[in-house]
């Protein structure tokens, strides 16, 4: 599917610019989410330098296709600036709860929104399982009332499967502000004494094939939909070790269901 590009998330490699170009590159991917984090390349501080990273980047055959990083002028500005039309965050929750969290969160979406039109930058909220917006119902709650083009949608199958939504109905839910899907998989594993009174248990990240989000269900329901856009492997797997082995096998897979081998 010539209409779909394949990213990876960088957050494993601390790598400099033109060293984490080569790898990317050598992995197979045509292009990148950078976090824009303190330890990395570019961090918070520096933004200013986005540019020349994205321009060392594209020398290695590697575009920059969203940032994970802060939501402020200045980092809206280098992204303009660099041709990197997505920041991507997330939504945790708040002490306050759950509901009051969405009141808040919309608050702050409201005093970004002449930002983002100004640099045309749309700011991706992803679902997380655990104390966050999890699953695709909360996030169209939180998002429907904006346009898409400015406040959209980064849709994680791995997250949606722990909190137990279907893949295709999650991919229903989000369509209307959908800018990005995030590939990744787990399953829960039990953790701690199984013979405790309340057992514990906790996500494990593991390879595409394996876990409860079904790739293939998602690439057959994007691909009847039409999508159009960023398919990101997020590299996370909590054998750390294997992670540039295990991501290299995943995108083969992942390009084997959406014919683009």
């Amino acid at each position: 599917m010539s209409n779909i590009s394949f990213s990876v998330f960088t957050k494993p490699w601390k790598d400099p610019i033109d060293l984490l170009g080569e790898r990317v590159a050598k992995l197979g991917f045509q292009g990148i989410e950078l976090p824009v984090r303190p330890g990395y390349p570019v961090t918070p501080e520096t933004v200013n330098e986005l540019r020349a990273a994205v321009d060392r980047l594209k020398q290695h055959g590697v575009a920059v296709f969203s940032i994970a990083g802060p939501t402020d002028e200045a980092t809206f500005a280098a992204c303009a600036e660099s041709g990197i039309p997505i920041v991507r965050v997330m939504a945790p929750i708040r002490p306050e709860g759950y509901l009051a969290t969405e009141q808040q969160l919309q608050r702050e979406y409201d005093n970004l929104l002449p930002l983002l039109e100004k640099y045309g930058i749309t700011l991706g909220v992803q679902n997380h399982s655990g104390n966050f917006v999890s699953n695709a119902c909360g996030l169209r709650s939180l998002t429907c009332k904006y346009d898409p083009a400015r406040i959209g949608i980064v849709w994680d199958a791995a997250h949606n499967a722990l909190n137990g939504e279907e893949m295709e109905l999650g991919i229903e839910i989000v369509w209307s502000h959908l800018c990005m899907v995030n590939l990744k998989n787990a399953f829960w594993r039990q953790t701690g004494d199984s013979e405790a009174a309340s057992a514990a248990w906790s996500p494990y990240w593991t390879s595409g094939p394996e876990g409860l989000a079904s790739w293939s269900r998602v690439a057959k329901e994007l691909i009847r939909k039409a999508y159009s856009g960023v398919i990101c492997l997020t590299a996370e797997y909590s054998d750390e070790s294997q992670v540039d082995r295990l991501i290299e096998s995943d995108l083969v897979f992942a390009r084997s269901l959406f014919g683009s081998e």
